[in-house]
């Protein structure tokens, strides 16, 4: 069974946990309403995604 060798110093410990950082959300602009959006997302706003809706807003009638 592997067993370390040495101890792990609390420099090395903390600062390969220091890289563990969130990232901005990537906004993109929808083609259809020009709102921001998250990119690969369907739309909060219009509820379309890749050209088309697929989510019927509260306000739309068909």
């Amino acid at each position: 069974m592997a067993v370390p060798k040495r101890k792990t110093s609390k420099a090395r410990k903390h600062s390969r946990s220091a890289n563990w950082k969130l990232e901005a959300v990537n906004l993109v602009e929808c083609p259809q309403c020009h709102e921001q959006k998250q990119s690969h997302q369907v739309c909060p706003k219009c509820g379309y995604y890749d050209g088309r809706q697929v989510v019927a807003k509260a306000g739309d009638a068909k």
